[in-house]
């Protein structure tokens, strides 16, 4: 997707991160957070559906994509990146837009909307929500990539580009991983190496709980039936946390949803955001 791109410093500060981003269509604003360890590029399937309805700024989060990390030894949590990107909107000129995020990105998403910050937020498979107390498939990417940081960067990349990482990857992060689509998949073995931003925020997002009780705007909480990273019932512990929040059953979809089927992650985004200014339901699914 051919978008205009730019850049801009987060916070009021020389040395802070500056954040890549793609800005397209006109309307209401919907701000675009994908997942730890993606970019901004996983939104142009989406985008191309939404872009007739709404203004579109999709970033690339801070550590990834062509986005800069914080320094080392600075702040650099889910905190701290809601923090950031309600800078980075402010800084765009966004007030209270319609955040979207999957993942990391949902969580951010969910954050913003708890401070009054978004018009409406529609979160896909967030962090946060883990119904055990434990986020065990990020835990345990945490500690894969810990290990993995050890080994030379090569051996890492022949590695993820085996058959029998393909076919891992294939499964975790796709809903169908026998897809023409999913094929192609691998795991990036260049986010692990040590030190790297994957490897510095991930265990803080496995260490990640939404603690909120009130999100003042319309929220659409929707999980893939066949995500294999975080497990689809943490939809419910969101409704319980967020009793006014629409839960979403995505049929075929995994933990990216965007890949698998962006016009229906499409057609849940602008359900949620028409939805912003009117009568909250409690409990509602769609």
């Amino acid at each position: 997707m051919s978008t205009p791109a730019g850049t801009a410093p987060a916070p009021d500060r020389a040395d802070a991160p500056r954040i890549a981003y793609d800005r397209v269509g006109r309307g209401s604003p919907v701000v675009l957070l994908h997942g730890i360890g993606h970019r901004r590029q996983t939104w142009y399937p989406v985008m191309r559906e939404l872009a007739p309805h709404h203004e579109l700024i999709a970033l690339d989060l801070p550590g990834f994509g062509q986005s800069t990390a914080p320094a080392p030894g600075a702040p650099y949590d889910v905190d701290w990146l809601v923090d950031t990107v309600g800078r980075m909107c402010a800084g765009l000129g966004v007030e209270r837009p319609h955040v979207v995020g999957n993942s990391l990105g949902g969580a951010i998403a969910l954050e913003l909307g708890a401070r009054g910050a978004a018009a409406s937020v529609t979160a896909f498979s967030p962090v946060g929500f883990a119904p055990t107390g434990s986020h065990a498939g990020l835990r345990a990417l945490a500690a894969g990539a810990r290990v993995a940081g050890l080994v030379p960067e090569p051996v890492r990349v022949a590695a993820a580009t085996s058959p029998p990482a393909r076919s891992i990857a294939r499964r975790v992060l796709r809903g169908d991983p026998s897809s023409p689509a999913a094929q192609g998949l691998a795991f990036d073995a260049t986010l692990v190496s040590a030190g790297s931003p994957f490897v510095r925020l991930v265990p803080r997002v496995a260490g990640y709980r939404f603690s909120h009780r009130e999100v003042p705007c319309p929220v659409t909480v929707a999980w893939g039936d066949r995500d294999r990273l975080l497990p689809p019932s943490g939809a419910r512990t969101a409704l319980r946390r967020i009793p006014h929040a629409r839960l979403v059953s995505l049929l075929g979809c995994g933990h990216i949803p965007m890949a698998d089927a962006p016009r229906r992650v499409a057609a849940e985004i602008l359900q949620t955001a028409r939805t912003a200014g009117g009568p909250r339901r409690e409990g509602w699914e769609g």
